[in-house]
């Protein structure tokens, strides 16, 4: 279960970003980007399984996962994004199929709308992409990032474990949980995770969400109907503002939809 790891670099502007791909180079290229506080980990079912039809790629943003972490480091959506952008050159892809997870649905939908990143289709799973976003306590820990980063060890280990365990609507597994936490433990990884909540400002959102109605690719939104963090709702929103855009709600899942309902979301993206 804890399997997953990635074997390449690619130093961009914000840090090394640590990545991989899966499958045969010569099929139809597929991308998965992840949220927060997440990392490529929570692809891994669906890599491994789309690898048997396409050449599948994954990366952890930087400050995450198993990517650079640093003091002072850019990994807002705005650095985020660019980087995206620099990763396809640097891959190679022109016009790949991507899939994308809550803060990286945002990733890829600015470098598709700023940065002229071209897909041959899109897949938006519980995306944050529609203003208002953030939960209570995410905005808090926004507002007070400074404090926050000052907590003993041990409660902010708690802390997270409590915040990444709520994402999940039937609970985690005991080992995902331990591997979903683990890179914000230590120094580096508690000052990263109050970093990247610091900077999570709704106005890079703001910047795209009036040119949804210009996105003419395929366009698939997947939404977890127990979402505590993102509302359901949003994902109607959503597909209201993206032209031909189809939204597929999958019943039992959160937001963390690849574990809760893996198999309900492969069928929906391979559909």
């Amino acid at each position: 279960m804890n399997e997953w790891s990635l074997t390449r670099t690619f130093r961009s502007g914000s840090g090394d970003v640590r990545w991989d791909s899966l499958g045969d180079p010569g099929r139809d290229p597929v991308v998965l980007l992840h949220g927060t506080p997440f990392s490529s980990y929570v692809w891994r079912a669906a890599a491994r399984a789309l690898a048997r039809r396409h050449h599948v790629f994954v990366w952890d943003m930087p400050g995450y996962g198993a990517s650079e972490m640093f003091t002072g480091q850019d990994v807002s959506l705005a650095a985020q994004s660019t980087v995206f952008a620099e990763l396809l050159a640097h891959w190679g892809l022109a016009e790949p199929r991507v899939v994308a997870h809550d803060f990286g649905g945002a990733v890829s939908l600015r470098a598709h709308l700023l940065h002229g990143a071209r897909y041959r289709s899109l897949a938006l799973v519980d995306p944050v992409a529609l203003a208002p976003w953030g939960s209570p306590f995410f905005r808090l820990v926004g507002a007070h990032s400074d404090v926050f980063d000052q907590l003993p060890p041990a409660l902010h280990r708690a802390l997270v474990r409590e915040y990444v365990s709520s994402a999940s609507s039937p609970g985690l597994h005991p080992a995902v949980l331990d591997r979903l936490v683990e890179p914000w433990l230590g120094e580096t990884g508690q000052a990263a995770f109050y970093r990247q909540i610091a900077q999570a400002d709704q106005r890079y959102t703001d910047e795209v969400q009036d040119k949804y109605g210009e996105i003419e690719i395929p366009t698939l939104v997947c939404w977890g109907e127990d979402d505590t963090w993102i509302p359901a709702a949003k994902g109607h929103e959503l597909v209201a503002r993206i032209p031909g855009a189809r939204l597929e709600l999958i019943p039992g899942a959160g937001h963390l939809v690849q574990e809760d309902a893996p198999a309900e979301l492969l069928a929906a993206l391979l559909d």
